[in-house]
């Protein structure tokens, strides 16, 4: 029963609160009701219009609808159009149609095409499939190709194959390359895997180097690492170092100490200098507080 109550309570709430909002609409201020013809963003109260407003409000409906019957839109009512507009409203639209059929563009009729026009549009896709063919892209259709665009496909899959191939690109395919191209591929592919190893960056395939490239690559790495040392930087490993260029490192390192120490300016580690060094700086500055 106290159910039944609360279910009449809230029909009886909600229909008052649209008879709410129905009252509100009716009353709606004159210029929110123009603004709202004018834009066409709601429903639009006609017989709330001035007579001068109405022929505001009548001008935009019937460029609106005009634009709709251009567009081939749903909203199209081409029984309010003078012939003259009828007319251009169709010019409009048979070249949008031909535009759309050419591009290969959805939606196209091609009915509504000229003998002339079907023509070209046919060339048009087929010049489109023939691309699709050679780019390798999914819209290509091969059924579709003359023998003539079938060669010259073929001729360009196996150009972009060998510049993918090449490039070293995982879209390479091998088994499409003639005995002359493979020896091409396989030499740029070694070029570019020493100058990898050499330069210490990508990828480095060391087994496939040669004794002379990997000599050649193992003293570059060497260089680059002693380099790294001498500069402090955190790539350096020691422990590749030989003996003479650790010594080198070590007297070189003594120096700049020493120099710190000395100057008051870089850092100074008092523990690495000799008793005669020290004993000839002056004493350390206290911390500050």
């Amino acid at each position: 029963m106290k159910l039944l109550t609360f279910r009449y309570l809230w029909i009886g709430i909600a229909c008052l609160a649209i008879a709410y909002l129905a009252a509100r609409a009716q009353s709606a201020d004159p210029a929110q009701n123009l603004s709202i013809c004018l834009n066409q963003l709601g429903i639009c109260d006609h017989s709330k219009l001035s007579p001068a407003d109405a022929a505001r409000v009548a001008a935009v409906e019937h460029q609106s609808n005009l634009e709709s019957c251009q567009k081939s839109l749903a909203g199209c009512d081409r029984t309010k159009l003078s012939p003259a507009e009828d007319n251009a409203a169709a010019v409009v639209r048979h070249q949008h149609n031909v535009s759309a059929c050419m591009e290969g563009w959805d939606p196209c009729d091609p009915t509504d095409l000229t003998p002339n026009e079907a023509i070209k549009a046919a060339a048009a896709a087929r010049e489109r499939n023939t691309t699709s063919c050679a780019n390798g892209w999914l819209s290509c259709d091969r059924s579709k190709l003359t023998e003539s665009e079938a060669k010259t496909v073929n001729t360009a899959v196996r150009k972009n194959n060998l510049e993918d191939c090449l490039d070293g690109l995982q879209t390479c395919n091998l088994a499409l390359l003639t005995s002359q191209q493979a020896a091409t591929v396989n030499a740029a592919t070694h070029a570019s895997n020493y100058r990898n190893c050499l330069e210490g960056f990508g990828k480095c395939n060391r087994p496939a180097l040669s004794t002379a490239e990997a000599a050649r690559v193992a003293s570059a790495e060497h260089e680059r690492n002693l380099s790294d040392c001498k500069s402090r930087r955190p790539a350096c490993d020691q422990s590749k170092l030989t003996a003479q260029e650790k010594q080198e490192l070590a007297r070189t390192e003594t120096k700049r100490n020493l120099q710190a120490c000395s100057s008051g300016y870089g850092y100074c580690d008092r523990s690495l200098l000799t008793q005669a060094e020290a004993s000839s700086l002056p004493a350390a500055p206290a911390p500050p507080k």
